[in-house]
């Protein structure tokens, strides 16, 4: 007797406006327990889904590869590509960068906060901060944001807008 070909069942996760891959992605494979390789497996792409949630866009993934994650994540391939860094624009690896005041009105991971020309929010006027301002702790990437908190003191990341600092 032959197992039978069973197609395994996920939940499908719709993205924010201006969510980075990174944060999507992890929370796509939360939703679904899967691992980065278990992500990369079921697209059919191996192991280069951690590689994209710790911002390493070189290469720069290709069609083929975000219409397999597409076809994962049932989101179209054309909004996994807005995702990334328009092509041209420098990405900043770390720090991990994050804007409180977004993160309250939005909970996400914005792509834009990683671009290297970007030094502030400019939606709130404010500096982004690259670590807790309570404990000092360096951000995670995003793909492990799983409690919207900071990992090592649990400040709420949208309780930190109170401590950025103006954008001069």
């Amino acid at each position: 007797m032959t197992a039978p070909d069973v197609k395994p069942w996920l939940f499908i996760i719709q993205p924010y406006p201006g969510e980075s891959l990174s944060h999507f992605l992890g929370r796509f494979r939360r939703a679904n327990h899967l691992s980065p390789a278990g992500l990369g497996n079921l697209a059919g792409i191996g192991a280069v889904v951690a590689r994209w949630e710790r911002f390493h866009f070189n290469p720069r993934p290709s069609q083929e590869e975000l219409e397999a994650v597409a076809s994962v994540v049932e989101v179209d391939a054309q909004r996994l590509a807005e995702m990334l860094p328009p092509a041209g624009v420098g990405i900043q690896h770390e720090p991990i960068r994050l804007c409180g005041a977004c993160y309250a009105e939005t909970p996400c991971h914005q792509i834009k906060w990683q671009f290297k020309e970007t030094g502030g929010c400019d939606r709130h006027n404010l500096r982004l901060l690259s670590k807790c301002p309570k404990c000092e702790a360096r951000f995670k990437i995003p793909a492990l944001w799983e409690f919207k908190v900071c990992q090592r003191c649990t400040t709420p990341f949208a309780e930190m807008a109170a401590y950025q600092k103006v954008a001069t």
